[in-house]
């Protein structure tokens, strides 16, 4: 049976960088409803705007509309095997929904989920600064620049994302906790949730999240 493989995990824990090994490892699509979603909201269309005037609200989209954008996505030919999704499901609500797809397209619902210390996040957030022009990051306390707030690459100046304040950071945190921990549970009762801790080396990670997941879908 192909899967779909759900990653989910703190702001700053590192799923986008697993995310993409294991979509070069299977072969199969990152799915990003939020990078969906905007493109979406470009388009001079009803739907466009209907998501377009949530967004700038700040407001979450409605969970028909994202059910909706999954079914879409998933529904092309390099979803065939699997497909891995970033900001879906994030409720329980969302999760079932899910759950009615995959059994449509045959496929195995798992849940990643990456454990990282609130401490080393915050350090990860608040002292990250990435190049605008060539996409370098740099973090003050695990990686800073030769100078201060200037790329070292192409001498361009540091920019830091307007959500990795303090507060912002500490906001995000608690809205996580809040949003994921029934998810979790729900995974957790069924079997099919995989919990792995986000601090080590890159590569390490990676190595034990395959073994893992090959254990768990070959059962």
């Amino acid at each position: 049976m192909s899967r779909a493989i759900v990653i989910i995990g703190p702001p700053g824990a590192g799923k986008g960088t697993q995310a993409r090994r294991l979509s070069e490892k299977y072969g199969y699509p990152q799915i990003s409803t939020g990078d969906i979603l905007r493109e979406m909201a470009q388009a001079e269309t009803v739907l466009g705007q209907e998501i377009r005037t949530t967004l700038a609200s700040g407001k979450l989209v409605s969970d028909e509309i994202l059910a909706e954008v999954i079914r879409t996505r998933t529904s092309l030919p390099d979803c065939k095997n699997g497909y891995i999704l970033d900001g879906f499901p994030r409720t329980i609500n969302q999760a079932h929904q899910l759950e009615e797809l995959a059994e449509e397209q045959k496929k195995e619902v798992l849940l990643v989920r990456a454990m990282v210390h609130e401490e080393v996040l915050f350090k990860r957030l608040t002292g990250r600064s990435t190049c605008p022009k060539c996409g370098e990051i740099y973090n003050v306390y695990f990686r800073p620049s030769k100078v201060e707030g200037v790329c070292d690459l192409d001498g361009e100046t540091l920019k830091q994302r307007s959500d990795d304040n303090p507060e912002a950071v500490q906001r995000r945190f608690s809205e996580y906790r809040t949003a994921t921990a029934p998810l979790i549970e729900y995974y957790r009762s069924n079997g099919r949730l995989i919990e792995i801790d986000g601090e080590g080396k890159v590569e390490e990670i990676f190595e034990k999240l395959c073994s893992l997941i090959e254990g768990l879908t070959s059962r």
